[in-house]
């Protein structure tokens, strides 16, 4: 048995073409069953239902075979006992950092400065303003990003942007890309020796699947 996590949303909508190109079609819509795990038209393959943060743990430690991620999610994870075969070019976006549209940002990170940085992504923040000279207070917020600089918790967000109108919305202003973001799928080492045969004709389907799209 085959199993590969996926995670609801858009990932798992990204994923349904590239699925059917390796003659995979999954059984159930997940936004319309409870189910966790879900069949599919090859008896040997399943797909199990995970947060998205939770893909990479799940396939590093044997709960899944393989899986599909964002580059956030495996750069925050660390990406540990993973092979990651192949950049699926879905679900992209970028990784920002974002201010109020009245906020200095240019003087605020002179070299050797400090900032207040609101961020779910505390590698990629840290690692960023590292790189810059800049030291930084990093505050870990699960949600609701943009709240952060309108009520002065912090000076700046480090989140995925997509087309920008939720900042714009609340009169923030994207100030600095740090990097662009898409899906990656992922496979367990162990699994990839173990089911050498089933995984590689999937990694191959994928691939030839993602180069078609692209040409």
């Amino acid at each position: 048995m085959l199993t590969l996590a996926l995670s609801k949303g858009r990932i798992f909508e990204e994923t349904l073409p590239l699925l059917a190109a390796a003659g995979i079609t999954v059984s159930e819509d997940p936004e319309k069953s409870r189910k966790l795990i879900l069949s599919t038209s090859q008896a040997d393959v399943r797909v199990v239902l995970v947060r998205a943060t939770d893909v990479p743990t799940y396939v590093e430690n044997g709960g899944a075979d393989v899986g599909v991620a964002g580059l956030d999610v495996l750069i925050e994870h660390g990406g540990a006992g993973l092979y990651q075969p192949l950049d699926l070019q879905i679900a992209k976006c970028r990784m920002s950092v974002a201010t109020r549209d009245d906020f200095d940002y240019a003087s605020a990170v002179k070299q050797g400065s400090r900032i207040r940085v609101a961020t779910k992504y505390t590698a990629i923040a840290r690692q960023h303003f590292a790189d810059k000279g800049v030291h930084v207070d990093l505050i870990k917020l699960y949600g609701s990003m943009e709240l952060a600089p309108l009520t002065g918790l912090a000076d700046a967000i480090v989140d995925l942007v997509s087309t920008g109108s939720t900042l714009k919305a609340n009169h923030l202003v994207e100030v600095e890309r740090i990097l662009d973001v898409s899906s990656r799928l992922v496979v367990n080492q162990a699994a990839l020796k173990l089911q050498r045969e089933p995984i590689r004709r999937l990694i191959d389907a994928f691939a030839q699947a993602v180069a078609a799209r692209q040409s």
